[in-house]
């Protein structure tokens, strides 16, 4: 069995990569933190995290622990509310941008389906503009999208630069129209490409035209032209290309969380916890 103390201790230096910031969040000193993760590695009987001067990060065995430790509170936490009554219930109607199925969301959701066993949540995976017009239309409860910077509604999980991106072996001829491949209708990336494109003076002609994230990463690698990422979410096969094409800046874009304001309040106030405590990386 192992301590959910220690474990709490262990998930904290795990999502802030700090024994400084984990002992922070948890009101804790720093020896404690260290005494918490050489108990749990005890514990196990394996390395957990590794240390340098500047550094921690998980071994494998760690990265293991994490998502054991992750279900193990999550079954406390649902047990404890499911006999004190007091358990969350509802239903959560939450649409997501599918380009940020690649990042470490589905395993978000899959957390909160663990801790709150007894909400009902529908996922809507869509582009960004539909899902905020079905926000505001009231078929939806909470969606997470882009949104360029300058849009103040709702909570920012990360703001990251938009780049080009290519597969290593893509060739964009010198005076020839920049192949460009993008969603369908009016995207945040869509519309950042062909304005930087046409301020810079750059002919260009689509190349791809696609509803879904997966379509999109099919013709890049494919070598159909060059596609625009936040830098965060791309993958580990592809490159930013935009230096080596002479291709213009694009600017920044916000990953947001959007609520109706008509929504029950509990199950959209975890939900944006969950999101906000999680480190969004991108997966695939």
């Amino acid at each position: 069995m192992f301590d959910p103390t220690l474990l709490r201790t262990f998930l904290a230096v795990a999502e802030t990569s700090s024994f400084t910031v984990a002992a922070q969040r948890l009101g804790i000193s720093q020896p404690t933190v260290s005494q918490h993760v050489r108990r749990l590695e005890q514990a196990s009987g394996r390395l957990l995290v590794a240390r340098d001067t500047r550094d921690v990060s998980l071994t494998d065995n760690g990265d293991a622990m994490a998502g054991f430790a992750r279900t193990i509170l999550a079954a406390h936490s649902a047990a404890d509310d499911y006999f004190s009554g007091s358990a969350m219930k509802g239903k959560l109607r939450f649409g997501a941008a599918d380009d940020l199925a690649i990042t470490q969301l589905p395993r978000i959701l899959r957390h909160f389906r663990q801790l709150y066993p007894q909400i009902n949540l529908e996922l809507t995976v869509d582009q960004s503009g539909p899902l905020f017009r079905k926000l505001h239309a009231g078929s939806l409860d909470l969606i997470f999208i882009k949104q360029r910077p300058e849009t103040t509604d709702g909570t920012v999980v990360r703001r990251d630069q938009l780049v080009w991106v290519g597969q290593e072996k893509t060739i964009v001829e010198l005076g020839t129209p920049v192949p460009l491949i993008t969603y369908q209708g009016t995207t945040v990336s869509r519309t950042s490409a062909i304005e930087a494109l046409e301020q810079a003076g750059r002919r260009w002609r689509i190349t791809c035209n696609t509803r879904e994230v997966n379509g999109l990463l099919a013709a890049v690698r494919a070598g159909l032209g060059v596609a625009v990422f936040p830098r965060s979410l791309i993958p580990d096969d592809l490159v930013v290309v935009g230096n080596r094409f002479d291709l213009p800046e694009l600017g920044e874009v916000d990953l947001t969380l959007l609520r109706n304001p008509a929504a029950p309040a509990e199950p959209v106030d975890a939900l944006i916890s969950a999101i906000m405590g999680r480190t969004l990386n991108r997966t695939a």
